[in-house]
């Protein structure tokens, strides 16, 4: 361990090894497909495996093969252990010096309080799925959650279908509205506790990370509007989305926020967007 520690610190001190760790641990606990990372990444094929197989003799990240795909995941208990390591060797068990969050709060869920979660879903167009979320949630708990939605590269309409299935399911579109993330950043934003992305490319995107103590999780889904076909085959897909996103949305609303610690508050959310009955 003691010089597995510099060693695994020396390849994330690497800006574009740093880069491929970053995007997979904001898509933990998917795996990742190879491709994907070196689009996402602007890397030619067999620069990523040269990232990649480092960050593996480290013991950072894990490979799966699946059919003719490379797919890797982050080793989230290795990562835990690095870090346990610095926190422990380094700061010598003193949170105050170390820890992001001040009190060691770090281990701590959002307070159950009379105050509203304040709940974000990122999506790239913010002109379906995220929508989609943010309508359901609405709906199902108004008194528990402030609920927003916004896109990294929103369109200026909202899709047809999703509105049509959200007007089928007795949800009141005209609040509803593409919004870029730039309204949910900087002053005056409201202090987020929840910060889910919903599609996988949205999730790959370099974002600043949110202030506060704010759980996040990738909640990723298909991407209805790329569905061809008929009105009715498109219609479809549409309604297999909305009813995967309730179904975590349930799930979501089901927590028992107020015995969980932070850490098993994040497993939870994490394991909710591995459902995949799309209802």
């Amino acid at each position: 361990m003691d010089k597995l520690i510099p060693d695994r610190l020396s390849t994330l001190g690497h800006p574009q090894r740093l880069a491929v760790f970053r995007l997979l641990m904001r898509r933990y606990p998917d795996r990742v497909p190879a491709t994907e990372l070196a689009n996402a990444l602007g890397l030619k094929p067999n620069t990523l495996s040269i990232y990649v197989s480092s960050l593996m003799q480290t013991g950072l990240i894990s490979q799966e093969r699946v059919g003719t795909s490379l797919r890797y995941r982050v080793d989230i208990e290795e990562t835990q252990a690095t870090i346990g390591f610095l926190l422990q060797d380094c700061c010598r068990g003193r949170p105050e010096i170390c820890s992001p969050f001040p009190n060691d709060a770090r281990h701590k869920a959002p307070e159950m309080t009379d105050q509203k979660f304040n709940v974000l879903f990122i999506c790239t167009g913010n002109s379906a799925r995220s929508i989609f979320a943010e309508a359901i949630l609405r709906d199902l708990a108004p008194d528990r959650f402030n609920v927003y939605s916004a896109g990294t590269k929103p369109k200026s309409e909202l899709n047809l279908f999703a509105l049509e299935v959200l007007r089928h399911n007795g949800h009141d579109v005209s609040v509803l509205r593409a919004k870029t993330i730039g309204e949910f950043q900087g002053e005056g934003a409201p202090a987020l506790d929840f910060v889910f992305t919903v599609c996988d490319q949205a999730a790959n995107e370099e974002c600043p990370a949110w202030q506060g103590q704010t759980i996040s999780a990738h909640w990723g889904l298909p991407d209805p509007v790329k569905v061809q076909g008929t009105h009715a085959e498109k219609s479809l897909a549409f309604r297999q989305t909305y009813g995967a996103l309730r179904n975590r949305m349930m799930g979501f609303t089901a927590l028992p926020f107020a015995s969980l610690d932070r850490i098993s508050l994040q497993k939870a959310v994490d394991d909710l967007g591995q459902i995949k009955d799309k209802g």
